[in-house]
């Protein structure tokens, strides 16, 4: 019976380490997250994005918004359809698309998506 206990908590113990694994972003990478006061998606970008003029415009958002805040990670004053639509043109094309700023992409994506303009909170 004590084996059994044993062989569970073992068990137990690899899955927690398991999951937390999958928390730690993966090297050159960093956790931001994204959305409302009310709930927060977590999206993981690589490090360079930081100095991109569009990034550079978050952070600065999010010091009017939140603060220095050291409670939480990293958040974003952003919509998550707006974040995702922006990692996803980033990824495709960094060289074309990293010299724009926020309003650049707001305007971009607004004339694909009517609506998008508002997503930035």
């Amino acid at each position: 019976m004590k084996e059994t206990n044993r062989i569970r908590k073992i068990v137990r113990l690899k899955q927690l380490v398991q999951s937390w694994r999958h928390r730690i972003p993966p090297g050159g990478s960093l956790a931001v997250y994204v959305g409302d006061e009310h709930e927060h998606r977590r999206f993981v970008i690589p490090i360079r994005f930081i100095n991109l003029p569009v990034f550079a415009s978050l952070l600065n958002k999010a010091e009017e918004a939140f603060g220095f805040q050291t409670t939480s990670g990293l958040v974003l004053p952003c919509d998550a359809i707006f974040f995702k639509k922006l990692l996803h043109v980033l990824e495709r094309n960094e060289r074309k698309f990293g010299a724009l700023d926020l309003d650049d992409f707001t305007e971009m994506f607004s004339e694909s998506w009517p609506l998008i303009g508002s997503l930035l909170l």
